[in-house]
Order: C-alpha cells, then sequence, then structure tokens
C-alpha cells in the first residue's frame, strides 16, 4: 500500500496557492508522499520532459495561466510518459468529465466534493491499476514473443468462421503464404481439395481438437502436400473466444517410417525366401549325395544322380543371386 511507501512521488500542478495547500494537507494525513509543485504548464513540462524524475502520479487543475482545459490534458498526458493522471477542478461539466477520461486521463475529482479519504484512495486505485495494466502488457508481450518467435508456425483463428486472426513469421516462411494471404483465409483452406468430402472439408471437429494431437495433411502455397501435427488449445485473443494451434511438419519423419517399414516387408521376404525356397534345392542336393554314399549305385546311374546334383545347385545359385539382389534393394 502507498501509507507504507514513502518514496511514493506525486506531481501537483495547481497555481491557486489555497487549493494547493489543502491538496498537500489531504495527501499528507493519508500518505507519506513526496510532493512536487508546479504552478503552470511550462513548469510541469519541465519537470516531466527530461525524463529524469519519476512521479507515480500527476494531480492536475484544469485552469493554468499558460495552457487550460482539454488541450492541457493532451499536452500533460503525452508528456507524462505513462504516469497516471487525475484531474483535479471546479469544472462539473459531466460530457467534459468523460471525455477527458477517453483523453487518457486516470480520475476525474470535483475539488469540491473531494476529502483526505477519496484523494487517497483515487491514488491508490490508480497507481494500483497502473501495475496491473503494465503487468498485462509485460504478459501480452510475453506471449507476443513466445508466439512470434517460436520456431514452428503457429496461428490463431476464431471458433465458428475458423477464420484466422494472427500468424507467426514460421509458418508464413514454411507454408509459403504472406500474412495477407493467412488474414484472408480460413484453416479448412490449407486442406488439399482430395482430402475433402461432398459435405465439405474433412476439418476436424472442434471437440477433436482438444484430444491432441491430430494429424493431417496441408497444401503449401506452391502445391506441396505436407503431412502435419496439430496441437490446439483455447484461448482468449482479443475479447474473443480463439484456437492458438501448433503445426509440426512430420512430412520426412513419415516417410522415414514408410521406408522403414517397407524395408522390413523386403526383409521378411528374404528371410521367407532363405527358410522356404533356399532349401527345396538344397534338400535335393543333401538327398541326392545320401544315395551315392549309401545305396551303392551303378555308374549309369551315379553319372544320373551328379547331373541332378549339378541342376540343384545351380537352382541354389540362382536363388542365392536373386536373393542378395533383394537384399541390396532392401538395404
Amino acid at each position: 500500500m502507498i501509507k507504507n511507501n514513502p518514496a511514493a512521488n506525486i506531481l501537483v500542478v495547481e497555481d491557486n496557492a489555497g487549493d494547493f495547500i489543502l491538496v498537500e494537507s489531504y495527501l499528507d494525513y493519508e500518505l507519506m508522499p513526496v510532493i512536487v509543485q508546479a504552478k503552470s504548464f511550462g513548469e510541469a513540462s519541465s519537470m516531466l520532459f527530461p525524463g529524469d524524475v519519476h512521479f507515480d502520479v500527476i494531480l492536475l487543475d484544469l485552469t493554468l495561466p499558460d495552457n487550460s482545459g482539454e488541450k492541457l490534458i493532451t499536452d500533460i498526458v503525452s508528456l507524462s510518459a505513462g504516469c497516471p493522471v487525475i484531474v483535479l477542478t471546479g469544472y462539473t461539466d459531466i460530457e467534459f468529465s468523460i471525455k477527458s477520461l477517453s483523453l487518457g486521463v486516470a480520475d476525474y475529482l470535483i475539488k469540491d466534493e473531494i476529502n483526505s479519504s477519496s484523494l487517497y484512495k483515487s491514488i491508490l486505485y490508480t497507481i494500483e491499476r497502473k501495475k496491473t495494466i503494465k503487468e498485462l502488457e509485460e504478459s501480452e508481450k510475453r506471449y507476443s514473443d513466445l508466439f512470434q518467435l517460436s520456431p514452428q508456425p503457429m496461428w490463431l483463428y476464431e471458433l465458428g468462421t475458423l477464420k484466422f486472426l494472427d500468424v507467426n513469421a514460421a509458418a508464413i516462411k514454411h507454408y509459403g503464404y504472406s500474412r495477407e494471404d493467412f488474414l484472408s483465409m480460413n484453416v479448412k483452406e490449407l486442406i488439399p481439395y482430395e482430402d475433402t468430402t461432398e459435405n465439405g472439408s474433412t476439418f476436424p471437429k472442434e471437440n477433436d481438437l482438444l484430444m491432441l494431437p491430430i494429424i493431417c495433411r496441408h497444401r503449401k502455397k506452391n502445391g506441396e502436400i505436407i503431412q502435419v501435427e496439430l496441437q490446439s488449445n483455447i484461448i482468449n485473443f482479443k475479447g474473443r473466444e480463439a484456437y492458438i494451434a501448433l503445426s509440426i511438419d512430420i512430412t520426412e519423419r513419415l516417410n522415414y517410417i514408410a521406408a522403414i517399414e517397407k524395408q522390413n516387408e523386403k526383409l521378411q521376404e528374404i528371410a521367407w525366401i532363405q527358410s522356404h525356397v533356399v532349401r527345396a534345392p538344397l534338400a535335393k542336393i543333401m538327398g541326392l549325395i545320401d544315395l551315392i554314399q549309401n545305396h551303392d549305385p551303378s555308374d549309369t546311374e551315379k553319372d544320373d544322380l551328379f547331373k541332378h546334383i549339378i541342376n540343384s545347385a545351380n537352382e541354389l545359385d540362382a536363388l542365392i543371386k536373386e536373393t542378395v539382389n533383394k537384399a541390396d534393394i532392401a538395404t
């Protein structure tokens, strides 16, 4: 709280001595501030322009010797560098008070109606509001940095219409569409025509989008078809419900897996050939040798058996060569 912060610096832009003393007494009663007075717009601008003096809040009277009214508000707000401005005035014009808030004023107080408590609350709420806004801006900047600097394509699109709301640099580079192209499209238009049905695109249902990951095909601007893994979640974007999506190109990974599976099929075929086809002529040779060794065939029978052995050997040799060729192709 400000009461525990003696370093709170307050600039009071007020030329009326009586009003300044009253405001000072209110502040001293509730706070322990460092109060600086500027009696004119010129003095205030000299204190604000260098940027070496930090103020937590500016209390501004609307009637000064060298500036007043709407122009004074505009000039002070432009010099305040984000420091909140609270107007203290004798004017009770409701329309003007509303307009002053639209010009960047944090609060609008009538001098005759303020007291130490109301002034303290206004200052406290104004400073806390500034802190909240600053934290929100920093949070939005962190989001923006994470989004824009992501090495993976990311985009935001609106629920219902599916129109792109924002897209990062990685998506523009990877897909080839310009930012303007993306913002004129909806996410269904990334899906190739051949992946659509008579009832429209095969784009996943909204409930399915949160069941991560989803694999589908996308078409780049140059016509190249890629396989992507989509990961999505719901986010509030500028007051609208939207999906934030991360697109990971897995085309090379799937091609590699497909190549491995094809290679495994060939290796399985080779294993089958070795265990079945190659074994047939080998079994013949072994049977013929057994006849020669154990059954004492005649010379004529031996010649016939040797011919069968040679034929089986040639058959085995051809099968081995065919298997080697298949193995070379598989690797």
